[in-house]
Formats: C-alpha cells, structure tokens, sequence
C-alpha cells in the first residue's frame, strides 16, 4: 500500500510523538509561528523588533520579559506577537496537542482567534490519517477545520471550500462590475480521479459529494469513526442513514448549530418546517459496544450535518467529544 504524504504546510512534520501517539510541541513547530509574516521582521521594523524575532527564533520557548514588547515601535506587530505568545502559553499547559485540543472542547476558555484552533483540528486529523491511503477521507476531514460552501444539484450534495470558491469567484468577476453571481470551477474528488488529490492537498480546491450512498459520505463516516477512537479510545460505527424513524430515539447529535437546533426540535415532537429540513445534508447512525453510559447500551446515537445561511457548513468536531453519551469513566 502506498503511503502519501499530503498537508505538508500543516506544521505536523515538526512535531514529535508520545508513546500513545499523540503529538508533542517542538522547538521547530513554535519556531513557525514566529517565520509567520504578521510577526516576520521587514525593512522598517526597529532594532527592538528585529532583536525580539531573534530571540524567539533562536528559543522559541524562550520566556520574555515585559519589555522586550514595551520597546517595539508597531503596536501592531506588538499585538500579533501577544497573540502567538497567548497561544504559546496555552499549549505548554498540557502535554500533548490533543489534550490541548480536548481541553478547548470541553470548554476551557481561550484568548488567542479560532483560527489556531482550526489549526490544531487540521494538525491532529493529518495524525490520525496518517497512513491513510483514501484521498476521499483526506477531502472529507477538510470538513472539520474549514468552512464549506454546499450545491445541491439533482441527487448531487456538492461541498467545496469557501475561501477557495470566494477567491475563484473574485478572480473570475473581477471585470463584472456589480456582479454577486459566483462563477467558479471546481475539480470534483471521485474514486475515479481520488488520486489527483495528493499534489494539491494543501490547496484545498476540490469538491467532493456528499449525497445519501456516495462513497464521499462514507469517507466523513470513517473519518468521525478515526477522530472519535483518537481521543477516547472508544470504538465507534458511524453508517449513513435517509431518516430517522425511532419510537425509542434516546440521543441526537448535531455536527453545526443548525442540525442542533433541528434536531432537538424533532426529537421534542415539535413541528419543522420543510424549509428547516431542507438544511440537513446528512445523518448517520453512531454506535458503541462499550464506552457508553448504562442507559444507552444497544442504542443508537442519530448525528446530523445542516447548512446554515447561504448554503454555509460549519462544522463543530468537538461535538463529537463532548456530546455522546459518554460512561463517566470516560
């Protein structure tokens, strides 16, 4: 079986491993975050700024004083360099980036953007898929660390990336002036054409199909299977499913906000409108033979991923964590 390599500007490559295969901050993975070019000296940073970049590229753990930031000129790069330092911080309070992670889904408040948790999901997942040799479940993880735009086509449920549609559409408008239609052409990832993916992982332009019965839908599935036994070592089924027809439904998930909301109102016997059902793309049947909680051995979880507004998928990995039935062992 060939092993590819793939998200090569993740920041994985530079971490080090635990003996239970979690992942371990390095001198080289903190060291790029200060090569970032919100914090990278130019031509006009002062001696202090230039001295301050040194110091933490030659140790990054370095601890600082209050005056090595005091003295910058750019109150700019001073507050880009708190925010790094902020998550600096954070991670040395755990062990493992996982336990970061976990720590953040379970509720520990934050002070640096979201945008370096999305990061620490995407670093994780590409340890977890380490040896996988399914692009499609690459493409489909890219789900749990970026925002995805949905088209809905006949029996097609299209998601590609936001940010790349946005930009493609920019590119392709920029001499249409007034124009709000977006005009954007993305590779569509098949088993056909699943290889394709590997050169161009770290571009995050490709679409991949997520309607009832498409393997892009198993390949979400396998990857909340991998993500959940990653981080409570609780084996877990995830299967697809059309409806959910239960007398006996005991627990719901929802993968967004949205699916959340519709769910609790189904499940509450209140009346949805079809334009609210409309919004789920997805469900699927959760299972466990252990690590659930008395009440619900033998039961099944039903898990659900909506569109918001403007066709928009956000999802919410750490509901996965934090959300199932749990045993209190666990």
């Amino acid at each position: 079986m060939t092993i590819n390599d793939f998200w090569l500007t993740s920041g994985w490559h530079l971490l080090d491993k635990d003996q239970t295969g979690c992942l371990v901050p390095t001198e080289d993975f903190m060291r790029a975050y200060f090569y970032r070019p919100e914090v990278a000296p130019i031509d006009e940073s002062c001696e202090a700024e230039i001295a301050l970049h040194k110091k933490l590229v030659e140790s990054p753990f370095i601890k600082l004083e209050k005056t090595d930031l005091e003295a910058i000129k750019d109150k700019d790069v001073v507050f880009n360099y708190e925010v790094i330092l902020k998550f600096r911080e954070f991670l040395s309070n755990y062990p493992t980036l996982e336990a970061a992670y976990l720590a953040i889904a379970r509720g520990q408040p934050i002070n640096f953007p979201p945008l370096f948790v999305d990061q620490l999901v995407q670093i994780i997942l590409r340890n977890i898929l380490n040896e996988n040799s399914f692009a499609l479940q690459i493409r489909a993880s890219e789900l749990f660390f970026r925002t995805q735009v949905v088209t809905i086509a006949e029996d097609e449920i299209m998601v590609a990336d936001e940010a790349v549609v946005q930009l493609q559409a920019e590119q392709k408008n920029i001499d249409k002036k007034g124009s709000n239609q977006l005009e954007v052409d993305i590779d569509i990832l098949r088993e056909s054409s699943a290889d394709n993916y590997w050169e161009r992982s770290d571009k995050f332009d490709t679409s991949i199909d997520l309607a009832y019965t498409k393997p892009g839908l198993d390949a979400l599935a396998r990857v909340m299977e991998k993500w959940i036994y990653h981080f409570l070592s609780i084996e877990v089924s995830v299967q697809p499913m059309q409806k959910i027809e239960d007398d006996k439904w005991s627990w719901h998930l929802g993968l967004d906000s949205d699916s959340t909301s519709i769910l609790n109102d189904l499940y509450e016997g209140l009346d949805v409108s079809e334009e609210r059902l409309k919004q789920i793309l997805c469900l699927f049947q959760l299972e466990a033979k252990e690590g659930f909680k008395e009440s619900m051995q033998g039961k099944p979880v039903y898990v659900g991923l909506a569109m918001g507004e403007k066709s928009i998928i956000k999802f919410k990995p750490q509901n996965l964590l934090t959300n199932l039935p749990l045993a209190d062992l666990l």
